[in-house]
């Protein structure tokens, strides 16, 4: 005897059940996706291992950063070449590019009598390693090091951030204040970035936070944030978020008309010049 046909409730049934199913792999393959390749698309190292310093710039000498986790690194020590202020700079890059792409940023400041540090972190520049928050604040650290090695003392030195460095600048300023603190383009937290570009992602799947905003509010040193109006990269109003948490705002440095990557951004006049204004009041 033939078997009975399934009703037509049972069909719909086993048609949802299946259907749940065929949701419920692609939530979990989504979701592993998410988790396991979003640290390739947070940092994007770029354009190899540089050249020889003094190639790049004039009077600089490479340095090799050693990490608490036994990494060694590839940076540039770029000496003063303006009337000595007998102060450092810590440059903690965005997430793209290698240090030759900072050589304008730091013969910017050398001519403004800073000594300054330029590194790649690890995965970046040729350097072994894979780019993690709480790597990237060891790299940090590593860097600070270098600096007191060059005869550089703490409250002579002054970090710099960049993007996703103004993170890393931060996360470091906890445990090793600086005599200031220059957060060029800063985004709020990386969830907040993760909203503004992937808000399907939720932030419970980041790996990574790098918390500016909540962690420039409990810092009790000098800061300025320097922010591009037309920034499409980090909205201007997360990096304005994040000056208006500190509680010991030297300026906000605003360019109007100015993108992430634009030149007056990275290295013009307008932020060294604020940067210059940070350390006048801090030094």
């Amino acid at each position: 005897m033939d078997s009975p046909t399934p009703s037509r409730p049972r069909r719909r049934m086993r048609t949802v059940v299946i259907s749940a199913a065929v949701l419920s792999g692609a939530v979990v393959l989504l979701g592993g996706l998410v988790w396991g390749g979003q640290r390739s698309a947070v940092y994007l190292p770029s354009g190899g291992e540089p050249p020889p310093a003094g190639d790049v710039v004039p009077g600089a000498e490479d340095v090799v950063l050693h990490t608490d986790d036994g990494l060694e690194l590839g940076g540039w020590y770029v000496p003063s070449t303006g009337e000595d202020r007998d102060a450092a700079v810590l440059v903690t890059n965005g997430n793209a590019g290698n240090r030759e792409s900072r050589a304008p940023l730091a013969q910017a400041l050398a001519q403004e009598g800073f000594s300054v540090l330029v590194f790649d972190y690890r995965g970046f520049g040729g350097n072994e390693g894979e780019p993690t928050e709480p790597g990237l604040t060891a790299d940090a650290r590593a860097g600070l090091d270098v600096l007191r090695e060059h005869g550089h003392d703490s409250d002579r030195i002054l970090y710099w951030g960049e993007s996703l460095g103004a993170g890393v600048a931060t996360n470091l300023a906890v445990e090793e204040p600086p005599a200031g603190l220059f957060l060029r383009s800063p985004f709020s937290s990386l969830a907040d970035m993760a909203g503004s570009h992937y808000p399907m992602v939720p932030e419970a799947m980041l790996r990574d936070s790098y918390l500016v905003q909540e962690t420039v509010a409990d810092l009790d040193l000098p800061v300025s944030v320097a922010i591009g109006e037309t920034d499409t990269v980090v909205p201007a109003e997360q990096s304005h978020a994040v000056a208006e948490a500190v509680p010991d705002l030297v300026e906000e440095v605003v360019l109007p008309g100015t993108g992430h990557n634009d030149p007056a951004m990275v290295h013009g006049p307008e932020v060294v010049d604020g940067f210059v204004r940070l350390a006048d009041e801090v030094l």
